[in-house]
């Protein structure tokens, strides 16, 4: 059969694609920007892309399209596959019908850590023989794609509730019918899709109507909007992690690369590893339970997640030159901008953080997490912000003790007057940030080779 992909470099669609071709099919794909690395994977798979949306892109005239969410009417191509009635779906509807519906489904959902969880998930599930598929939102640490299709009955799917097509308004996730759902955590975002959070929360409302009743639903205990959501209905069986939960984290250092976890108040495993934060051990406890429901012990997970590599772009290292430490974080919300610099801190309690903002996803833009930012970047000691073409309010107004920059390179040049040895630069954005990582890496490498002070 041959597949046609409309928007097929994001990563979702390019996962799909990948899939696709795993399961024989030919696969071809157009995209307004085709660019490495998602177009060197596919090309690397002998799959043929295409540069803009045309007409002549549907030549010749494929089996189906796919039709990615990103896509709208008065699109060239989307028009065209209407006008001349070729059968289409969207990228979620077709990996249920043909990869989904065959297998045991474990799905992480949330607003944050998902692909973190999916990643750690996937992991643990392949150190422990399962050899699963998966499907993450991300470029995870210990593999070489981000989405493959297996010969087992186990697939680890990300599942984001941002819409599926310009036909289909309902959460992606909705079509993915798991057996092992993990609700990391539930707040308002996607301000550009969804009013208010109980728009949000009925989408997980409609997710948890599609877990069959020998399914099992993972939560954090004490979020009140996943409470919400499930007191409009649940038919499966409930685990909380937490406090209040069965299944608890002790940490033996603060900065999370030590703890212990206890299920019903007995110790059962202890997690070594290099990996920083309380989200993350959050994280780690929600895909042990995830692993438990499959029949893996907790041991055996915990000693899977002391080799797990976290996904790129998630307090990543990039690198250390000239006495300074580099990270790069894909944290663009509040919640997760606090949690990645409180990991930080927690790790090197002595030593100056500088934090670099991009406010760059549609919510940002709009203002919706303005009156928080400054709140989120306490525990930074100083402060580094782009003010984003597209932002529709001041960030001077919002976080007065913060460096506010109109352009990457005024940015850059005032970042490397302030930096210091022996500071560490998180660098946190949901997008390219103009090359800013690499730029600012370049500028210290060119410190170390003169000297300069």
């Amino acid at each position: 059969m041959h597949i046609h992909i409309v928007g097929i470099c994001g990563t979702f669609m390019g996962g799909v694609a990948a899939i696709a071709q795993q399961l024989g099919h030919r696969v071809t794909g157009s995209d307004a920007k085709v660019y490495p690395p998602m177009s060197t994977q596919l090309e690397s798979l002998g799959i043929e892309l295409m540069q803009g949306y045309s007409h002549d892109n549907l030549k010749p005239r494929p089996d189906i399209v796919i039709i990615g969410n990103a896509l709208s009417r008065g699109n060239d191509e989307v028009e065209a596959v209407l006008r001349e009635r070729i059968p289409y779906v969207s990228g979620a509807q077709w990996l249920h019908d043909n990869v989904l519906t065959q297998r045991w489904v474990l799905a992480v959902a949330g607003t944050h850590g998902k692909t973190t969880t999916a990643s750690m998930l996937s992991w643990i599930l392949h150190e422990n023989g399962f050899d699963p598929g998966f499907m993450i939102g991300g470029v995870p640490g210990n593999f070489p794609v981000s989405a493959r299709l297996t010969d087992s009955n186990f697939f680890v799917i990300e599942a984001d509730e941002y819409d599926t097509a310009f036909f289909d308004k309902r959460s992606k996730f909705v079509h993915y019918a798991p057996d092992t759902l993990i609700l990391n955590n539930l707040e308002f975002d996607h301000a550009d899709i969804f009013p208010d959070l109980a728009a949000i929360q009925r989408q997980f409302a409609h997710l948890l109507r599609v877990v069959p009743d020998t399914g099992q639903v993972i939560l954090p205990s004490g979020d009140s909007a996943l409470e919400e959501v499930l007191e409009q209905g649940c038919w499966s069986s409930l685990v909380r992690a937490g406090e209040q939960g069965e299944w608890q984290a002790k940490l033996l250092k603060a900065d999370g690369t030590e703890f212990e976890v206890h299920h019903q108040g007995q110790w059962v495993a202890t997690v070594h590893w290099d990996v920083l934060g309380q989200h993350n051990v959050n994280n780690a406890v929600m895909s042990i339970i995830a692993a438990a429901h499959v029949g893996i012990k907790a041991e055996h997970s915990a000693q899977a997640l002391t080799r797990f590599k976290s996904p790129k772009r998630r307090m990543e290292l990039l690198g250390e030159h000239h006495g300074v430490k580099v990270f790069d974080d894909f944290a663009h919300h509040p919640s997760a901008i606090k949690t990645t610099v409180s990991g930080l801190r927690q790790h090197q309690p002595d030593n100056r953080i500088i934090a670099v903002l991009e406010p760059r996803s549609n919510t940002m833009k709009m203002g919706v997490h303005s009156d928080n930012l400054a709140e989120a970047l306490e525990d930074a000691d100083d402060i580094f912000v782009l003010q984003t073409e597209g932002l529709k309010w001041r960030l001077a107004e919002k976080m007065p003790n913060a460096h506010v920059f109109e352009s990457t390179d005024d940015l850059l040049a005032g970042l490397l007057t302030e930096v210091n040895a022996g500071d560490s630069v998180l660098i946190m954005s949901n997008g390219s940030f103009d090359g800013l990582h690499q730029r600012f890496l370049e500028a210290l490498r060119q410190m170390d080779d003169t000297g300069t002070e």
